[in-house]
Formats: C-alpha cells, sequence, structure tokens
C-alpha cells in the first residue's frame, strides 16, 4: 500500500509552514495536489481521480550565458511552486495547422515537463515489499527538432494515467538555440550542438529522481515518440549518457537509421557557420547576446530547412548508425513503425501529370544503374500500380525506411521488437465538404496515429470520428500500455502481435491483424542503395 494521506493536501495549508519567495509566491493561494521534487514543493491540479502537473522546470532556463550550453541544474526554490499551467513552448516558429498548443507564446525560457498520474505521492519512505510504483512513459513531441511541445492536446496523458501509467510530456530546446553547431562554441570538449538532446537527457534524469513522488517506478520508464520525438527515442537509445534512464522504447514513424542519420561534425558546423554569418556576430559572447528573433532571422535567411542530431564528438563519438549495427545501442524492448502514407505519389512527379512513363523516368533519374533493381520493388506496369508504388517510395524515402531499419537491426540482435503498421485512414472533416479529388484513396498519413494511441481523438475536433476510429484507439492504447507495463505489447483480450524476429508485424486497423512483413523487399532494396552511396 502507498501511504497517501498526507500527499494530496492544500497548498494553501503547507504555505502557512514554510517561507515563500518570489516565484512561488501565486502558489500559496492555489489548492491542489502537492508533491516535493528535488528542487522543491510543486501543487498542481485535481481532476476526477487524475492529477495534472504542468510546467514544472527540469532544468535551469537556456538563456544568456546559459544559451548553446548543456542544461544546468534548477536551482532550488523556496515556498510551493505553481504546476497548474503550462510552460512556454521553446522559441519556434509557426509552422504546422495541426499543432494545437495549450502553452503560452514560444521563449528561451522553455525546459518544462507535464506529469499526469493517478496515484501522486511522497515515497521517500518506501519500505521493502511496498508497491514500487506505477510505469512511467515520457513522450517526446515531434515537429522536425524546429517545432512543437509537450502541451499539444493530441499528447494529453489523462487517457494513458486512466489506465495506470504515469505520463509525462516535456519541451526542449529547438532549431538554432537546440542543435546550432559551431567552431565558436566548442566549450565543453570541443563539441558543439545537440543541446536538445542533452535536454532530454536532463529530463529523464529528472524523471529518474523524481518520478516515484508521483506514484511513478523510476525502473520502469518507457520513452516513445512520433516523426523527430520517435528519431529522438533511436538517438537516445545511441547515447551514453541516457544509459539506464529508461526500460523500453516506442517509435512512432522515423530513427536516425538510413534516410535520417546524424549529420558530421563539418556538416553541422557548415550549416552553423552560414547562420552566424549572416548574423555579423564573431564570437560566442556576441553570439548570446543576441536577440532570439535575430538568430531566427538568421537561421530563415540561411535557409536551414532541418536541424537535428550531429555526430559531435561529445554526446555522439560515433555515428549512431554504428552503435545500433553493432549492438551496442540500448538493449530494450522496441515498439516501432510507421503509416501506410507517410508520403504522396505527388512529391515524385512535381507539377507534371502522373504518368506511367513519367514514374519511369523519375525512377531512371533517382536510382540510376539500379533502376531495375528499384521497380521490382515499386513496380508501374499501371498508373494505378504506378501510383501506389510512388507514394510507398516517397514514404520510405522520407521516414519509414528509417523505421523499419531500426526495428529490423534491433530485432537481428535478438532484442525483442515489435513492429506494426498503421492503415487507418482518418474519415471526413467535421465541417463537411468534399475532399479534393485524388487519384488513389487516402491511407494513414504521417502523424495520423498519435490520437489513436494515445486515447486523445476527442482532442482533435476536426475530424468526424466514427465508432471504428474509437475501437481503434481502444485496442492501440491498449497494445501501448501492456507494452509499458510489461516490455511486451501482447496481452489478455488482444489480437497476437508476433515479435518482429518472426518476420511478422502487426496491420493496425479496426481489426488489427498480424502479418507477413510486406515491406521487406522494398526496405532491404533501399538499403543496398544506400550502402552503395546512393542518395534519396
Amino acid at each position: 500500500m502507498r501511504r497517501r494521506s498526507r500527499v494530496i493536501t492544500l497548498a494553501t495549508a503547507l504555505a502557512l509552514c514554510m517561507p515563500v519567495d518570489a516565484p512561488a509566491a501565486r502558489a500559496a493561494e492555489l489548492q491542489g495536489p502537492v508533491v516535493l521534487t528535488q528542487a522543491g514543493r510543486v501543487v498542481g491540479h485535481q481532476e476526477g481521480p487524475l492529477a495534472q502537473f504542468r510546467g514544472i522546470p527540469y532544468a535551469a532556463p537556456p538563456v544568456g550565458r546559459l544559451r548553446w550550453r548543456p542544461p544546468a541544474a534548477m536551482p532550488h526554490w523556496q515556498g510551493i511552486r505553481a504546476a497548474q499551467e503550462f510552460g512556454p513552448r521553446c522559441t519556434q516558429r509557426p509552422l504546422y495547422a495541426d499543432m494545437v498548443f495549450r502553452s503560452p507564446a514560444p521563449s528561451e525560457d522553455c525546459l518544462y515537463l507535464n506529469v499526469w498520474t493517478s496515484a501522486p505521492g511522497l515515497h521517500a519512505g518506501r519500505h521493502p515489499g511496498e508497491d514500487p510504483g506505477m510505469p512511467v512513459l515520457v513522450y517526446i513531441h515531434g515537429g522536425g527538432f524546429v517545432t512543437g511541445d509537450g502541451s499539444e492536446l493530441r499528447y494529453d496523458g489523462a487517457a494513458l494515467a486512466r489506465d495506470g501509467i504515469v505520463t509525462v510530456t516535456l519541451n526542449h530546446r529547438l532549431g538554432p538555440f537546440g542543435f546550432l553547431a559551431h567552431p565558436l562554441l566548442r566549450e565543453h570538449g570541443g563539441a558543439s550542438g545537440n543541446y536538445g538532446l542533452m535536454d532530454l537527457v536532463a529530463a529523464l534524469r529528472w524523471v529518474h529522481a523524481n518520478i516515484a513522488a508521483f506514484g511513478g517506478d523510476p525502473r520502469r520508464v518507457t520513452i516513445a515518440g512520433e516523426s523527430a520525438g520517435s528519431v529522438a527515442v533511436s538517438a537516445l537509445m545511441a547515447a551514453p549518457s541516457a544509459r539506464g534512464l529508461f526500460a523500453g522504447a516506442i517509435g512512432e514513424s522515423g530513427s536516425v537509421l538510413g534516410t535520417l542519420p546524424a549529420l558530421p561534425r563539418g556538416e553541422c558546423e557548415r550549416i552553423g557557420n552560414e547562420v552566424v554569418a549572416a548574423t555579423g556576430a564573431t564570437t560566442a559572447r556576441a553570439m548570446r547576446a543576441l536577440p532570439a528573433e535575430a538568430l531566427m532571422a538568421a537561421s530563415d535567411a540561411a535557409r536551414v530547412g532541418e536541424y537535428g542530431p550531429c555526430i559531435d564528438g561529445l554526446f555522439y563519438r560515433e555515428d549512431p548508425q554504428l552503435t545500433f549495427r553493432s549492438g551496442r545501442a540500448a538493449r530494450v524492448p522496441l515498439l516501432a513503425g510507421y503509416n501506410s502514407q507517410e508520403g504522396d505519389y505527388d512529391a515524385l512527379f512535381g507539377e507534371q501529370a502522373p504518368s506511367v512513363a513519367g514514374y519511369h523516368e523519375a525512377l531512371q533519374k533517382l536510382f540510376g544503374p539500379m533502376a531495375a533493381e528499384a521497380l521490382a520493388v515499386y513496380p508501374g506496369d499501371s498508373l494505378p500500380q504506378a501510383l501506389q508504388s510512388a507514394r510507398l517510395l516517397m514514404g520510405d524515402r522520407f521516414i519509414a525506411h528509417s523505421t523499419w531499419l531500426w526495428a529490423n537491426v534491433q530485432a537481428g540482435h535478438g532484442i525483442p521488437t515489435w513492429a506494426y503498421h498503421f492503415e487507418r485512414a482518418r474519415p471526413a472533416p467535421r465541417a463537411g465538404g468534399a475532399r479534393p479529388a485524388r487519384l488513389l484513396p487516402d491511407g494513414a498519413v504521417h502523424s495520423g496515429e498519435i490520437e489513436y494511441a494515445l486515447g486523445n481523438l476527442d482532442g482533435n475536433v476536426v475530424y468526424a470520428w466514427e465508432p471504428g476510429d474509437a475501437q481503434l484507439s481502444a485496442t492501440m492504447r491498449h497494445y501501448f500500455a501492456q507494452f509499458i507495463r510489461h516490455g511486451n505489447p501482447n496481452g489478455t483480450g488482444l489480437p497476437d502481435w508476433p515479435g518482429f524476429a518472426t518476420g511478422q508485424r502487426l496491420r493496425l486497423d479496426v481489426q488489427p491483424l498480424a502479418e507477413a512483413d510486406a515491406d521487406a523487399a522494398r526496405q532491404e532494396f533501399l538499403e543496398r542503395w544506400i550502402a552503395k552511396g546512393g542518395v534519396l
């Protein structure tokens, strides 16, 4: 039994017996569950059986002299700190209409996390034999490492918390603030860049040190994410500094293998040089004194389309792909998959009208001497077949191949691995009206599985969800919950999900079905193409 009688209490009662400083003064009048973290007490919000804690700082604000430095420890505060509103999201541009934020305006002061739990508590005095706590999910948002945050409605942790899983979402530095590499910033071990990944490690360390106070078991932490968040999960599996901080991993579309590798330091610094040159700064001190908007404008001017992991010599001393292929990545259970429409055919044809001849020309241009081999796995004898193959190729090129390769490599090392293929297309919008005319039926688009997996269909008011969507969401959430609890997605009442080592995956639709991996031939071809120096 957990000792709960003195855990859930009023902030006002505690405020009477301890000093209150300025940052915590607002919390003195708030009521809600109070938890003691290593940096001080926080008061959250109680909603039925769930307690929510929003905007808890897991590191000091990375501003001023702390810009482009590893995250520093959050100073201890006196009194009780309010944790009832989301912290600011990290500085970013508004890029995607489907990102529905609940956080304040962007800021460099953004290293905050959020916790949903059904059993907050102070467990420092647990006795042998007591319940060790609930399993924990730490979910990392997507957004290409340039946008997104942990407040988005689709990442809300309440549904999984009701399933008995302590759920954490978080923010980490993005874009030039999180991933700029430059020779002037080689101040710690002769490396620069990867600050956003260092933030994730700091957040996991916070979870390891504090999650028991929220009813979680620090030995049963699963990290998960979608798109850039999934890439980050794989990046953490290859990072020595993150070793031992999690016991399982879930990746939804993306990894650092294959088509989305970490860049060599020279390439990262080349990009950084272009950005910094646009600012006119010539010293690290001048760079840190730049207004945030000036840095964002310089990044825009340099046309940096992507930021992400870098082989910097410190966070990574070798290419993460080598870490995985040699079997040195974290040997924890992995659940990974991707969607049926991660890309689409028009990205291959561009402004040209789709045609069989145009498809063959595009493959010849892309694959050159291996075009015939490409056509064997991406056939195009008719227009419908060419369109479907083009859709698959664009999805593989974007993100599906990297995800498949991640699962395949880990399974090949004998690590428990399960793969899925998500196939449920979203229903029609609530607003009605005809969808744009398409030459192929819609599939499951990139990021389309998030609300299903986390139980948040109701938070997305754009689509007219149907009973089948709710059924799939309940099933998918159950699989995820089982994996988080036990390191295996199978459980009572669920269709069997074979391990990927058997050559099978789970087709996720209203009626989930185990099936042979139909993508293996395509992905193995792309692996050969990249190994020969091919670029996608």
